[in-house]
């Protein structure tokens, strides 16, 4: 098994995007280090159409599927922590959905992390058989439809529609 390092990073591209360019590389709770960097990543896609938006998101879930298998690959391990790009995409994903205000997207990031870490039953099933790329994205990938389909009930009780 290889050992993830900065040096490991820098080997190929393909790890710098799946450590979230460093963040993964955290000591402390890399997937939610990792999370912090879905933060930047829904501010920039936020003015975009909310086609494009979908669109990107989509784009960068299915890059996740190769980078994140690759590197898992090299380092020799299923689902590495230090791999974050699963949370990066999921937590921009979640956020998009979120109600529209500081408190909507703390809820969010939150719901999120809670998920990912908590891993009930249909993520956690995901997480034990889906391997590679697929599982590694896949089971945060699930965690964001479940935060976003609560957050969806919150934001009508939020809005006063239920």
């Amino acid at each position: 098994m290889t050992r993830v390092s900065y040096e490991f990073m820098k080997q190929d591209m393909t790890h710098w995007i799946a450590l979230g360019f460093g963040t993964g590389l955290s000591p402390w709770a890399p997937g939610t280090v990792g999370s912090l960097l879905g933060i930047p990543l829904f501010f920039l896609l936020r003015p975009l159409p909310f086609a494009l938006q979908w669109g990107l998101l989509l784009a960068l879930f299915l890059l996740g599927i190769w980078v994140c298998g690759a590197t898992a690959e090299a380092l020799g391990d299923q689902d590495p922590s230090a791999v974050v790009w699963d949370e990066v995409v999921s937590c921009a994903a979640v956020l998009a959905v979120a109600p529209p205000t500081w408190a909507g997207w703390a809820l969010g990031f939150g719901l999120f992390r809670l998920l990912d870490i908590w891993k009930p039953i249909p993520i956690r099933w995901v997480d034990e058989r889906v391997k590679g790329g697929w599982g590694i994205m896949l089971d945060d990938g699930l965690a964001a439809v479940i935060a976003s389909w609560i957050l969806w009930h919150v934001r009508g009780v939020w809005n006063g529609t239920f």
